[in-house]
């Protein structure tokens, strides 16, 4: 069974068995307070037989990433088991492939600051992922219309794919696509007398 734990937009969490059939998930779309309910959304789901966790790993801002891939860290650091790093934009494509969509999948979520994410995907390569044809990047936002959830059993579903597949899809830092506001301090003012 596989755990997948995000963040990226909301808080959603899921866990798959080995045929990839959902067992169980829970989710909220509201994209703040992660913090608050990413416990109360794991122990709804969790069972015994839970062998690796999938963590979205963005794009996404900055404390929301962080709260879902340290839960989803200490999860699998208290059961002694993997981390599988999964770009969240997987986890959307994968839904829309598993609901028919045929032809270039382009996923857009909201980056803030007026800018999107944005990815296309085109099929599935071998190991049946969606296949990654424009890697993730920002654009200014045109009033496109913004991908507000994420399927957290999708994403275990890629999980378990790139897993069986042996493929490292993301590394383990998370996706953010700007750098951080906060920049080391200059050199004091120096005062005058």
């Amino acid at each position: 069974m596989i755990l997948a734990v995000d963040t990226s937009l909301g808080t959603a969490v899921a866990v798959i068995d080995a045929d990839g059939r959902t067992l169980a998930a829970s989710a909220t779309t509201d994209p703040l307070g992660h913090a608050e309910v990413i416990g109360d959304l794991m122990a709804e789901v969790a069972r015994p037989g839970i062998t690796h966790v999938v963590a979205g790993m963005g794009p996404g801002p900055f404390t929301g990433l962080r709260i879902g891939i340290a839960a989803a860290r200490a999860f699998a650091l208290g059961r002694g088991i993997e981390v599988i790093p999964v770009p969240s934009h997987f986890a959307i494509a994968q839904a829309a492939l598993d609901d028919g969509a045929t032809g270039p999948i382009t996923v857009i979520t909201d980056a803030r600051r007026r800018e999107i994410a944005v990815s296309v995907f085109d099929g599935v390569d071998a190991d049946g992922i969606p296949r990654l044809v424009e890697p993730t990047h920002l654009r200014k936002r045109d009033g496109e219309p913004v991908t507000e959830s994420l399927s957290a059993s999708a994403l275990a579903t890629v999980g378990a794919r790139a897993l069986a597949a042996g493929r490292v899809l993301a590394d383990a830092e998370p996706l953010y696509l700007r750098s951080p506001d906060v920049v080391q301090p200059g050199a004091p003012k120096r005062v005058g007398t």
